[in-house]
């Protein structure tokens, strides 16, 4: 009996360290592997240069941006999205969907800056990234316009991310965007899964509820009258609109998931899916436990997400 809950926890830790992109909380590497096996023909160097100005966004130390103060929408989070958006991509790599190698840069650039928007460039008159919440995606398709002309890339580039990032504003239907490319469709679905999926997966991502409450109050866009009201209507939201938009709006390329796993792991299971399930479960567990209580629910949920 030790000797198999030892396992099952060292089979939790293995699970853990593999979803979160390996033990050190960096997925470049495995973002650089995947890359090269969809596409061998990938510009490495551009990619890691990327990865690279992105930690330095937030971080301060870029000439465009002052330092993050964001929690909820931080570096952690755009590299979440980064890495489910490659393992998306590899999942229909695997599936014998062919990436093209422009497809590919378009869908992680995008990933990279779908929430640039939300930086206070320096010289900024706002007091926090959260008074841009609101119009953030618009923002960000500025800032990655100005990236591509700074690091003299394709200026094609510029307006196919702009859809792409138009993918990941949930009050957006896809439907009503300007003709653009198949492939374009396809690399917007990818991202704008992937964006979610790295949020309602995140093992911290109930403990982070009230951190996004707080940002969305600041930012004037909250339809919500405290935490406990918006964890609350998570469940349903998920139920009732998320599902929705990721198995019909994005055409359920969030299976690909256990694919990916199944090739590069050897896990026949889509453990995007099995974490979500798992935190909306536990959530309304809690609520029903707790009731109004929100101090019930602090004590219930006591995870600290690491900071980058």
């Amino acid at each position: 009996m030790v000797r198999k809950k030892f396992e099952v926890i060292m089979d939790n830790t293995y699970i853990t360290k593999i979803f979160e992109g390996g033990s050190t909380g960096n997925p470049l590497g495995e973002i650089i592997a995947l890359s090269s096996e969809i596409c061998p023909t990938a510009d490495h160097l551009l990619l890691r240069d990327i990865y690279k100005d992105l930690r330095s966004f937030f971080s301060g130390s870029h000439l465009f941006f002052q330092k993050s103060s964001l929690q909820y929408h931080d570096l952690r989070h755009s590299q979440m999205v980064l890495l489910a958006t490659i393992r998306l991509l590899h999942g229909l790599h695997c599936n014998h969907m062919h990436i093209s190698e422009d497809m590919l840069t378009k869908s992680l650039l995008s990933a990279c800056f779908h929430d640039t928007g939300m930086l206070l460039l320096n010289g900024d008159t706002a007091n926090s990234g959260t008074e841009y919440i609101a119009r953030h995606e618009e923002r960000s398709i500025l800032f990655l316009d100005r990236y591509i002309t700074h690091k003299n890339l394709d200026r094609k580039i510029s307006k196919d991310c702009a859809t792409i990032i138009h993918y990941t504003k949930l009050s957006l239907d896809p439907a009503t965007f300007d003709l653009h490319s198949l492939e374009v469709q396809l690399a917007g679905q990818v991202v704008g899964s992937a964006d979610i999926l790295a949020q309602m997966a995140d093992r911290y991502y109930l403990e982070s509820l009230p951190v996004l409450y707080r940002e969305l109050k600041e930012g004037s866009d909250c339809q919500y009258t405290s935490a406990l009201h918006l964890m609350e209507h998570t469940a349903n939201f998920y139920h009732n609109v998320i599902q929705e938009r990721l198995i019909n709006t994005f055409s359920n390329i969030s299976q690909s998931m256990r694919l990916h796993f199944r090739e590069r792991y050897k896990i026949d299971r889509n453990l995007y899916a099995e974490n979500i399930s798992k935190n909306i479960t536990y959530l309304e567990q809690t609520i029903t436990q707790c009731k109004t209580e929100f101090g019930c629910m602090k004590e219930l949920l006591q995870r600290r997400p690491p900071t980058i």
